[in-house]
């Protein structure tokens, strides 16, 4: 399953990372239905890799005819949630670490403001060369993380000089935002199909390119007071619709985590899910950090 972030062509549980993806559902014939690009598709996804898992399951085709998936036989191979809990905290604590050690030891000042940046392009670069990876790098993701969270550290600590209380304010925030989400998932509210994806993705894309136009143009003095992206009203309507973007990412990780323990998913692929979770999460948290300050200004 492809799921999505800010980094758009992150490889989730695909045949992109050798196994056979969730794009791909048998037909009553065994021949596979043209699904090609839907993640959602029904079947088992690792049918092709080492046979079918379920193969000596009696109660496998039972569980599909009422539309469930199968659940995944007990296997020290297969990926668990206390997996993907596990290697989740590794990759939030070393992003949290790296934000105390970026707060608490470098000054808010011009050059640790680049110094940001520059970590913030290094994690980029590690992002990308982990989506385009046939396997899941622990080395990549934590990389990634250690350099996501010195700049997280440094721009919260230059938020904190001038609104007072905004970084604790927007952690509150991300998780009020994160619990609802997983609530609203849990409870069935929201229903991850391919149409939701490809809307949300479809929307999710063209807000990236308004964005990336919008600070070319604030780059090059056309817009003032940062554009779309200013303190006033429209700035706060530009915040709401990232965070509400934020929470569409979280559901297709969900899935992506849910889909990947029922199908048996190898161990290995929660590092995987852990990288989407932590790149919706700081999304969610410089967004909602965005929001605290504009709010912060009114006052």
């Amino acid at each position: 399953m492809r799921s999505s972030n800010p980094v758009f062509s992150r490889r989730g549980f695909s045949r992109d990372n050798g196994h056979a993806g969730f794009n791909t559902a048998p037909q009553a014939g065994g021949a596979a239905v043209g699904t090609q690009g839907n993640p959602y598709a029904q079947g088992n996804p690792y049918a092709q890799q080492g046979g079918n898992p379920y193969a000596q399951n009696p109660y496998a085709q039972q569980d599909l005819q009422h539309g469930a998936p199968p659940q995944a036989p007990v296997s020290t191979g297969r990926m668990t949630m206390d997996d993907v809990v596990m290697r989740s905290a590794m990759t939030l604590g070393t992003v949290a670490v790296g934000a105390v050690l970026a707060w608490a030891l470098l000054p808010v000042t011009s050059s640790s403001f680049g110094l940001a940046i520059g970590s913030a392009l290094v994690a980029f670069v590690l992002a990308m060369v982990q989506s385009f990876k046939r396997k899941a790098s622990p080395a990549l993701i934590l990389g990634y993380a250690a350099f996501e969270g010195v700049f997280l550290g440094v721009i919260s600590e230059m938020y904190n000089s001038q609104w007072s209380g905004a970084p604790f304010q927007a952690v509150l925030g991300t998780m009020a935002v994160s619990g609802a989400t997983l609530l609203v998932y849990r409870a069935g509210w929201i229903r991850v199909t391919a149409r939701y994806a490809r809307i949300g993705m479809a929307i999710a894309i063209a807000f990236v390119l308004v964005m990336a136009v919008n600070l070319l143009l604030v780059v090059f003095g056309v817009a003032e007071d940062g554009g779309l992206r200013s303190t006033g009203p429209l700035g706060v309507i530009v915040g709401i619709i990232a965070i509400v973007l934020g929470a569409f990412f979280l559901t297709l990780d969900f899935k992506q985590i849910e889909d990947g323990i029922a199908y048996g998913a190898p161990r290995e692929e929660a590092w995987l899910a852990a990288f989407g979770l932590t790149m919706t999460l700081v999304w969610i948290y410089v967004e909602m950090l965005r929001l605290v300050a504009i709010f912060s200004s009114s006052d």
